[in-house]
């Protein structure tokens, strides 16, 4: 796969430096000169809060420093006045003790349970403040994200977590900056949800926008289901740990379904050790070839039972909803991220498929990071220090004056 050349006419980045950076940007955002200093210079605290995993860190180093499943559990506790009352307590991740106590605050990308949210931030925030008191914050959202959760983010930002200034930014927006370009097709795939939005010079081009409800999750349930039948428990803890090795370390993408299952049903019991795992008491249990290739979901979604194209339908159908002059040059830059792109076979399988199967007269080329997991938080990296910025960030103090309008 052929990446383009840099050049204005192709909308792409030379690739920013992880520090401080100020560039021009083709979109025409009013000046304001009402954002502090300080907004533009400190270090930014980054939260990319998905719908599997929350990514945090300081603005300006190569990867987040704090990586985390997106869980809080509730446990039950009785505290004074009387023997009768009582209230949760919430916590993050999984309580070993009480593992059924656990959920995910944000599901599909909409939040929930702003509860949970707000307890995972304040603990992102308290172990940057230790060192990095008064930074802004920038928080990125899902583009299905409700005005009234807009508010309530603000709310939570300004009003419980006193944070002095916050950007608002759109996850896809973020991985086009992370990959260097401002035109092309952004292919994000994580837990919850798989996206698909063109741009030109940095503008979503909305017609083509595609989100499809199939991602990582709908894999875990599938292979809960394959793996442990009647016994299926998503909140067992064994059986959490053999679906995630399972997805991490055994899954991959075939690059011609009917062919992988051929192989692999011809391969002699036993003659891959990597084809198996073992149970509690030691019983060692082998994958069937389904299971070693449940990532097909993503390209034929029909094969288990789930609505909807599959992802390299979705990518042609937001392309072909855009003007056909722009055709070419979407198609010359398609950038893959989020987790599950990771699956080996994965970014193959895409470019064969649109390369063979849709746009064979065109130069069809793969943008593909290898931290592409988190090109959202990378990109918003990128642009915590875009001067061009500044007329999106809120101060707290803008914040307080609207409510009193």
């Amino acid at each position: 796969m052929e990446a383009a050349s840099p050049g204005l006419d192709s909308g792409v980045l030379p690739r920013p430096s992880p520090v401080a950076v100020k560039m021009g940007d083709p979109r025409n955002k009013k000046s304001s000169p009402t954002i502090p200093a300080f907004a533009m210079a400190a270090r930014t605290i980054i939260i990319d809060h998905g719908s599997g995993f929350l990514k945090a860190g300081l603005s300006g180093w190569n990867e987040p420093q704090m990586v985390f499943p997106s869980i809080v559990n509730y446990i039950p506790c009785r505290e004074n006045p009387g023997p009768s009352y009582a209230r949760r307590r919430v916590s993050l991740g999984i309580d070993i003790c009480h593992p059924d106590t656990f959920s995910y605050p944000i599901q599909r990308g909409r939040v929930l349970n702003w509860e949970g949210v707000e307890h995972i931030w304040s603990f992102v925030l308290e172990k940057h403040r230790r060192e990095h008191e008064g930074s802004p914050v920038m928080v990125t959202e899902c583009p299905l994200r409700e005005p009234a959760d807009r508010q309530k983010t603000l709310e939570i930002m300004f009003e419980l977590l006193d944070v002095p200034s916050v950007l608002l930014a759109d996850q896809l927006e973020m991985s086009l900056y992370a990959s260097g370009l401002l035109t092309g097709v952004v292919v994000d795939s994580g837990y919850g949800l798989t996206r698909v939005q063109p741009f030109h010079l940095g503008r979503p081009l909305q017609p083509g926008g595609k989100t499809l409800e199939f991602a990582g999750q709908d894999l875990a349930a599938y292979l809960f289901k394959s793996l442990f039948k009647e016994d299926c428990n998503r909140h067992n803890l064994f059986q959490l740990e053999t679906v995630a090795t399972t997805q991490m370390s055994k899954c991959y993408v075939p690059q011609n379904l009917g062919e992988a299952l051929d192989f692999r049903q011809s391969l002699p019991s036993g003659s891959d050790d990597s084809n198996a795992y073992q149970l509690p008491d030691g019983t060692r249990v082998e994958l069937t070839p389904m299971q070693r290739l449940a990532p097909e979901m993503f390209f034929s979604p029909q094969v288990f039972d789930l609505q909807g194209p599959g992802i390299s339908q979705a990518v042609v159908d937001a392309i072909l909803a855009c003007e056909a002059s722009m055709h070419p040059l979407l198609t010359s830059h398609v950038m893959a991220c989020g987790g599950n792109t990771l699956y080996p076979g994965f970014t193959k399988r895409l470019y064969k498929e649109l390369m063979t199967d849709h746009f064979s007269s065109s130069k069809a080329t793969m943008w593909v990071g290898s931290n592409r997991n988190f090109s959202v938080w990378l990109g918003a990296s990128v642009v915590a220090h875009l001067s061009t910025y500044r007329s999106e960030w809120m101060t707290k103090e803008e914040y307080e004056e609207g409510l009193r309008l």
